[in-house]
């Protein structure tokens, strides 16, 4: 064979073989298969808008959507030896496996902690009873409850824990996991506990106030849920922590900022903004960023 014949079979061959590429690519977007539609199927379906229950009388009700928050922890303490500054809310973590997901998220799925603190349905739960109590009726301390995730794509899932195990433990720290599941058990049951423990036992059966900071006890093991800030997760989503349950004490026996949750309602005077955004009162002190 000449190799002009040569490189005119092989130029067809490419050609071909181009074609047959650019076909299957067409027929893919067309079908919404290729990864970037997915990606962006999912970030639509994850990160839709959710409005926040506003709470009237000031405490939190069965059936209220409410975010998750874990405040600004600037101390450096053992647990917390290089602190990283800025908010963080409880949210799902999707894993590549949510990319093939066209009507609702499948379980098991992660949760991590997100610096996005404007309420989606990726970061919005909601209270939900596990006793029978009805909608509307108050929260209170020491009361079993579950957390439901919002939104017809992920409304099935909640979040659970149970005992940590050599193969079933959280990947950067090892310590108990959290993830959410489909399957409603004692082990997606949690515990509002008042944050002070020297007011604690006054507190137990008491309503649990809204936009305050609280412990969140899971029920089976009685460890709290914590936001390991030093351990960082790549998502989809961007730079996440994560999150676990293991209850952090310091030399008081008090527990640590990693366990310090507020549950955020939302703001009465304004839909589009949540408790977290109004403006603090002039009496309470505020963080002086100039001195970090």
């Amino acid at each position: 064979m000449k190799n002009s014949d040569y490189l005119q079979h092989n130029a067809n061959g490419i050609r071909w073989e181009l074609q047959d590429l650019l076909k299957d690519f067409l027929e893919k977007r067309e079908k919404g298969e290729l990864l970037i539609q997915k990606t962006s199927s999912l970030k639509k379906n994850v990160l839709q808008k959710v409005e926040l229950s506003v709470s009237k009388d000031g405490i939190l009700h069965f059936g209220d959507v409410v975010m998750l928050l874990n405040p600004e922890n600037a101390e450096d303490t053992l647990s917390n030896t290089s602190p990283v500054y800025g908010n963080y809310t409880l949210s799902a973590n999707p894993c590549e496996n949510a990319l093939h997901a066209k009507t609702h998220l499948d379980a098991p799925c992660g949760v991590s902690a997100s610096p996005n603190v404007k309420p989606c349905a990726r970061n919005a739960f909601v209270i939900t009873s596990v006793d029978g109590s009805a909608d509307g009726e108050p929260l209170h301390y020491g009361q079993n409850f579950a957390l439901r995730m919002t939104g017809e794509f992920m409304e099935h899932l909640f979040l659970t824990s149970d005992q940590k195990t050599f193969l079933k433990c959280s990947k950067k720290s090892n310590l108990q996991d959290v993830t959410l599941t489909n399957e409603p058990s004692y082990q997606t049951c949690w515990q509002i506990v008042y944050l002070d423990p020297q007011m604690r036992m006054e507190y137990e059966g008491f309503p649990v106030t809204a936009n305050s900071k609280v412990l969140i006890v899971h029920s089976k093991t009685n460890q709290c849920l914590a936001v390991l800030r030093k351990y960082v997760l790549w998502t989809f989503f961007g730079k996440d922590c994560e999150v676990t349950a293991h209850t952090y004490l310091n030399g008081h026996k008090a527990e640590e900022n990693e366990n310090h949750w507020t549950i955020i309602t939302g703001n009465p005077s304004d839909e589009n903004t949540t408790m977290f955004d109004r403006p603090k009162p002039s009496s309470e002190p505020t963080i002086n960023t100039e001195q970090r």
